[in-house]
């Protein structure tokens, strides 16, 4: 071992252990039982066995130890955007796609299409840029994957722009924020604009956060480390403090993830600030349900019109990882003659949009994001091998055909988060905003107050 270093050696990485020991110890407190401590015993520690404790201190390690349960910061609230709350109605487990013969997975396709027919299934390209990349866009130092996410961030902050949600006096919150790059670039657009305050949401400790990056005095960057299920956001002191109106933001949020940051926008937190401001909540005729008292997605001040939520951009992925008890659009599945049993093969059968269930190879998950530790984040996977290879599917579908099928799943998913969206007064829609080829998860999903649907005062 090295000169003042535990003595353990570790098998399992072919080296000594690098902690300190104490003065006059040979080995580390969690490699202390390898030496005689005047017969002290050490244990597994009853939080997490993973590491040990003397059993003499348990105790006192117990009031310390990382894995004890920590108070709950004031914004939690437990499964507030969680969605159904009536487990009656969430099937039982589902059989695998590779169990079902081939006319019930012929049945369900003929229920897809048929639940697709009308809806807009071809989306505009709206692949904009933002001055505020250009620099890192063209230097050369950047490799093909950082390239990639550079223009993937250009057109979500392109698209900001084009809203008219980049502006002052407002609070933006990422969703799903691992390192912090979205919001990075946001506040390196709006160098000049004071009043700008910064939510990063994620419910994981990250490493390589850029926060630190921050020194502006006028923008404000702070992490709120939770699921964003148990997230409300009424209670952030930050935001009760300024009642600053709130643009939702997230690149790649996974599957379920996308339904509760919805949610947690548009239900928990508008109603909550429409309690406070409103003495008897407005009624949107169209949809007959209350909605938030906005009026633009302009920069205007919140004085004497306070809007919660001014505006809502999303880069959508992951399909196969959403779940019917969190989905927002169980009553357009409903509306459509669909339910929860269609609604888990049809996510099943979403990631052949960017798997085509052929033959796994590195291609198969290019797509990676640069927010998770090791740039591995899993947004483009390829299903199981029994799923991938059965027979069944190989013998009735082309690899062309289960690309078709898996984009429509995909689009009928999506189409019910812009209903549910409009529903609740938003103006919503869907765009594919980088190429396949930067992305096969492409498609933006954004939403500002809709003016149409605000009762207009009688004059």
């Amino acid at each position: 071992p090295l000169p003042g270093r535990c003595a353990h050696f570790v098998a399992r990485k072919k080296r000594f252990c690098r902690m300190m020991p104490a003065a006059g110890r040979r080995f580390c407190g969690e490699h202390g039982h390898e030496e005689e401590q005047n017969d002290r015993k050490r244990i597994p520690c009853p939080l997490d066995p993973n590491h040990t404790v003397y059993e003499d201190q348990l105790q006192k390690h117990l009031k310390k130890c990382n894995s004890r349960e920590k108070p709950k910061p004031v914004y939690f609230v437990q499964d507030i955007n969680a969605g159904l709350k009536d487990v009656a109605e969430i099937p039982e487990k589902q059989v695998p796609l590779s169990s079902l013969s081939i006319e019930e997975l012929q049945n369900l396709i003929i229920k897809l299409k048929k639940a697709s027919n009308g809806l807009e299934l071809h989306l505009k390209e709206q692949i904009l840029s933002h001055q505020a990349l250009q620099e890192a866009l063209n230097d050369p130092k950047n490799g093909e994957s950082a390239f990639k996410h550079l223009k993937q961030q250009a057109s979500i902050l392109g698209n900001m722009e084009k809203l008219h949600l980049l502006g002052p006096g407002r609070c933006f919150v990422e969703f799903g924020a691992g390192r912090g790059k979205l919001s990075h670039w946001v506040d390196t657009a709006l160098e000049n604009v004071e009043s700008v305050q910064f939510l990063l949401v994620e419910r994981a400790t990250t490493r390589f956060k850029v926060d630190g990056k921050h020194k502006r005095r006028d923008s404000v960057f702070e992490r709120l480390q939770v699921d964003i299920q148990h997230l409300c956001l009424s209670k952030v002191p930050i935001l009760v403090k300024k009642r600053l109106p709130v643009v939702g933001i997230g690149k790649h949020l996974c599957g379920a993830a996308t339904d509760l940051a919805l949610r947690c926008l548009v239900e928990s937190y508008t109603t909550c600030c429409d309690a406070e401001d409103e003495p008897a909540p407005k009624r949107c005729r169209a949809a007959h349900t209350e909605v938030a008292p906005h009026k633009s997605a302009g920069n205007e001040s919140t004085t004497g019109d306070h809007k919660p939520v001014a505006g809502i951009v999303i880069a959508l992925c992951c399909h196969h990882k959403c779940d019917w008890a969190h989905y927002v659009g169980r009553e357009f599945f409903k509306s459509v003659g669909l339910g929860p049993v269609e609604f888990h093969y049809f996510q099943r059968m979403s990631s052949w949009a960017t798997c085509g269930m052929r033959a796994t190879s590195k291609s198969s998950t290019s797509e990676h994001s640069e927010d998770q530790i090791n740039d591995t984040e899993e947004h483009e996977q390829t299903l199981s091998r029994t799923e991938s290879d059965c027979d069944t599917l190989q013998r009735i579908l082309s690899v062309e055909e289960r690309e078709e099928i898996g984009c429509l799943c995909k689009r009928l998913i999506d189409h019910g988060r812009v209903e549910y969206l409009q529903q609740q007064g938003y103006k919503a829609a869907l765009q594919y905003y980088t190429e396949a080829a930067v992305s096969l998860e492409n498609v933006l999903l954004t939403a500002v107050p809709n003016p149409s649907l605000i009762p207009q005062p009688n004059i």
